[in-house]
């Protein structure tokens, strides 16, 4: 729940309107060159990896030396990551989406719509936007505390992460989702999803959202007005650690925009807040309160076995490779996060992929004007030019 606050005053202080967009589209070298600056670290952070545990080592201690090694390495980490997270349930064939309103705007389609979520029918409330003109369109799944923000009608930063309103204006189809519930019900809805889905099986609620994120894809991609080797992922805060879950968990996310999730433990940041129940703390019957933890208020679930054994979130990052990721830093994910960002890149270099990871870095959590367009240049890159 952090963040929700900080984003309302931090948006209050950023545009009121939307970003002018180009009036004629970028071509590739144009988005590239903006690009290219961001793929390398600063010079005081360049080969460095710091005391993370290497991505390329089984857990026997070998190491990964070919494509056809990482393959392999890359299973054994997924499956790690699931079995620390909780199973997922059976991921929905064809989820339905139902549209409840359809409005007109100008150069795109608003759809109000629901969609399904799980098996038993669970829906998530959101907007679908759709380009004029003929598809199909590369895609992107926009997800935040709730979707009216997403698509310029919300209170909190409008024209600073209004992703979902930028993009369709670049000729992306979005759909953008908030928590099943709402913003005032977050823990409580992920509270009821872990209650449905079984305590038994221990599940962390970043999987469950991960796991939502799975079947909007899912969704997305069955639509024809996309074409569904091109839908990729971007989220701020909240989002942004929903984003980056559901982009490591699920394979078919064609790249993601991470901004500012704080892409590794940190706990002298109390925003960059993995410990809480709502994220990677979960555990039955635990009454701890919220807040960094401490002697009198001891971490829990997930979060403690992994602080307990040494482990954080560099595997995780892992899985994204060879697959395009930009970390939009701010104040949760400043320059110095490019350590542990190093060993996806090490990684894209033994694929043969470099230059598939880039962060920049801001002094503000919500998107600057410039940190946005950058956001948006990188998806617009790899959807539409950047991908073979």
């Amino acid at each position: 729940m952090a963040g929700i606050r900080r984003i309302i005053v931090c948006a209050s202080l950023c545009l009121l309107t939307s970003v002018g967009l180009a009036a004629e589209p970028a071509s590739k070298a144009e988005l590239w060159k903006k690009i290219e600056p961001f793929t390398k670290p600063p010079a005081e952070f360049a080969g460095q990896r710091g005391e993370y545990r290497s991505p390329l080592l089984f857990s026997n201690g070998e190491q990964a030396k070919t494509p056809e090694d990482w393959q392999r390495r890359r299973k054994e980490i997924a499956a790690k990551w699931h079995e620390r997270l909780g199973a997922w349930p059976p991921l929905v064939e064809k989820p339905k989406v139902e549209k409840l309103e359809t409005v007109s705007r100008e150069g795109y389609t608003q759809h109000h719509v629901r969609v399904q979520i799980s098996p038993d029918g669970k829906q998530a409330d959101g907007y679908l936007l759709i380009p004029a003109g003929t598809g199909p369109f590369p895609a992107v799944f926009v997800p935040f505390y709730e979707p009216q923000t997403s698509i310029g009608e919300g209170a909190k930063g409008r024209g600073t992460h209004d992703y979902g309103l930028q993009l369709v204006k670049r000729g992306f189809v979005t759909l953008s989702i908030g928590t099943p519930g709402g913003v005032e019900k977050i823990w409580l809805d992920t509270r009821q999803l872990l209650t449905e889905a079984g305590d038994e099986q221990g599940r962390q609620p970043l999987t469950l959202l991960a796991y939502v994120a799975a079947n909007c894809h899912t969704a997305l991609a069955q639509m024809p007005e996309v074409d569904p080797q091109r839908i990729g992922v971007i989220g701020l805060s909240y989002g942004g650690k929903w984003s980056m879950f559901a982009s490591c968990l699920h394979q078919p996310f064609a790249c993601a925009v991470w901004s500012d999730p704080g892409i590794v433990f940190n706990e002298k940041n109390s925003n960059v807040n993995y410990w809480e129940p709502w994220y990677l703390g979960y555990e039955p019957n635990a009454k701890r309160k919220a807040g960094v933890p401490s002697e009198t208020n001891p971490r829990t679930g997930l979060y403690k076995r992994m602080k307990d054994a040494g482990e954080d979130l560099v595997d995780l990052h892992a899985l994204m490779a060879p697959r395009p990721v930009l970390v939009s830093g701010g104040t949760e994910d400043p320059p110095r996060n490019w350590i542990p960002l190093q060993h996806l890149t090490e990684i894209n270099e033994r694929l043969g992929q470099p230059n598939r990871v880039a962060m920049s870095a801001r002094k503000t959590h919500v998107p600057t004007a410039d940190a946005l367009q950058l956001e948006l240049d990188f998806l617009e890159y790899w959807l539409k030019y950047g991908l073979k």
